[in-house]
């Protein structure tokens, strides 16, 4: 099974961003950072989703991260899927803190199930053929507008959505340029996809 050990963030102040995603949220070694100005503007193309198993942890989360630095792009509030809320890191890159629970079932802690990498993608069946090619195995496929890949359990998932669908949903324009800022470290292998997001090996 091909596994993703971490994504490494291109930013330009490691030590603040190792504030954020370490100290902050707990992003130990999911989150890897190297120092970069790579010119880029408006959206990356990506975002970064935690799952969790209730609104609380929704909440906490949020507001560790607001106390860092983040801005606040969608407030948490409920939905008919749940409850969640989406912001921005003071690098740039965007997560999304959601759950499926409608009701809290213990004390408020910042512990989540999932971080999901989902890329922004022009064809999703292109982009869905060119991982299968690469070892990848689909574990849940909607026609052409989702894609998510099995990677095991206690790292990455990596999940692929049309580039316009996941801006509306991160609530931010789809217009982007320049450098995705992103580089993912796998086991599948250094390749760059269709839509330009870089794989490396586990150490790179």
């Amino acid at each position: 099974m091909t596994s993703i050990n971490a994504i490494t963030l291109e930013v330009a102040d490691p030590s603040a961003s190792q504030h954020f995603y370490s100290d902050a949220l707990g992003l130990d070694t999911q989150v890897r950072l190297r120092a970069s100005d790579a010119p880029t503007s408006g959206f990356r193309g990506f975002t970064v989703s935690l799952t969790t198993s209730q609104p609380a942890n929704v909440t906490a989360l949020v507001g560790a991260a607001v106390d860092a630095g983040a801005t606040v792009i969608k407030p948490v509030a409920k939905s008919f899927w749940g409850y969640g809320g989406v912001v921005q890191a003071p690098d740039g890159a965007i997560l999304k803190v959601a759950t499926a629970a409608k009701k809290d079932t213990g004390h408020p802690t910042k512990d989540f199930d999932d971080f999901v990498l989902l890329l922004g993608v022009a064809d999703v069946a292109a982009s869905k053929r060119f991982y299968v090619e690469r070892g990848l195995a689909v574990s849940k496929s909607f026609g052409r507008k989702y894609v998510e890949f099995d990677t095991g359990t206690g790292g990455v998932k990596l999940a692929l959505y049309g580039r316009r669908a996941l801006a509306k949903d991160a609530g931010v324009p789809v217009d982007g340029t320049g450098s995705h800022r992103l580089a993912v470290n796998s086991d599948a292998g250094s390749f760059t996809d269709p839509d330009g997001f870089t794989f490396v090996g586990p150490e790179g």
